[in-house]
């Protein structure tokens, strides 16, 4: 006859199994609008009232680790931290990454522990024999979710649409893109199967050119665009199969035209979108969200279960 403890021990070893096998984790991506602690230049210094609904926004996403873009100094980073912890959201693991553009910045928040850092602060590039260089930088981390699973972070902040003196704007978002791209190669050709994932603002619409370039649609080590949109029950299809469904997408305004654009992303590798969740991938949708940023964050879920 059976041992009845001896079932129910099985049991409860297998419900542990279960529900360890499939944990979640969300990553997060948000342009904070010159989070500054004092102003710079044109860029003013962020409001007390924009401050709080920044850590408002953040909070919304539930993320465990969120990738920020035009964050100021690490004095900004740490008030923001410990504003945040303050509130009960704590991230003790971060990089911020400091490039040619001394105001502001791209950064990785983490509740988890970031293994490697490989953010790339140099990069350059000619463009009608004149070297330019990207900005920004990016970030790039290993993070460690658990014992069986870890990911990379590559993070950018692309050149705005905004004139530049020293040359035209899409070229020099073209170029940022073709430089990224080249990270993303290198990380899928050393390792195919690499959980990777890529977000930030990158400052253009689906069908331009630099977006285009980062996700190399047909390629051997194309990226998958997760597409966060507003969870507001939109759940049919395009009547046009060609384009993709009529859910609302816009992560921008831009005030002085009136316009609201899909601009910031989070693309996955091969590898990632196996442990990608589509249905808790969207956009953070709260009242007055304008008040911390010209942005909405966007937030993908993943399960760390083996597939």
């Amino acid at each position: 006859m059976p041992n009845p403890g001896g079932i129910f021990i099985v049991l409860l070893w297998c419900a542990a199994l279960s529900a360890h096998s499939a944990e979640t984790f969300r990553v997060a991506t948000y342009n904070v609008q010159n989070y500054l602690d004092a102003p710079i230049g044109t860029r003013p210094a962020k409001s007390d009232t924009a401050k709080a609904k920044v850590r408002e926004s953040i909070i919304a996403t539930k993320a465990d680790v969120i990738a920020l873009q035009e964050m100021g100094g690490t004095n900004a980073l740490l008030e923001l931290r410990d504003s945040l912890k303050r509130e009960g959201v704590d991230f003790p693991f971060w990089e911020h990454v400091s490039a040619t553009d001394t105001n502001i910045h791209v950064v990785v928040l983490s509740k988890f522990p970031i293994l490697a850092r490989r953010s790339h602060t140099n990069d350059s590039f000619v463009l009608f024999n004149k070297r330019h260089f990207v900005k920004r930088g990016f970030a790039e981390v290993d993070i460690r979710v658990n014992d069986r699973y870890q990911f990379t972070l590559l993070t950018a902040h692309l050149k705005s649409k905004l004139a530049a003196f020293e040359a035209d704007e899409q070229e020099l978002r073209d170029e940022e893109a073709a430089l990224l791209r080249q990270k993303i190669e290198a990380i899928l050709t050393a390792r195919p199967d690499a959980n990777l994932i890529v977000a930030g603002d990158l400052n253009d619409v689906r069908d331009a050119k630099p977006i285009r370039t980062l996700i190399a649609a047909g390629r051997k080590h194309a990226l998958f665009d997760t597409r966060p949109a507003e969870q507001n029950g939109d759940d049919q299809p395009n009547n046009n199969p060609r384009y993709p469904a009529p859910q609302i997408t816009w992560t921008h305004f831009y005030g002085k035209e009136d316009t609201y654009r899909r601009i910031d992303y989070i693309l996955l590798s091969k590898g990632m979108t196996r442990d990608w969740i589509s249905s808790e991938t969207f956009i953070i949708k709260i009242p007055n969200w304008g008040i911390g940023s010209d942005h909405r964050p966007i937030v993908a879920t993943f399960t760390t279960e083996d597939h």
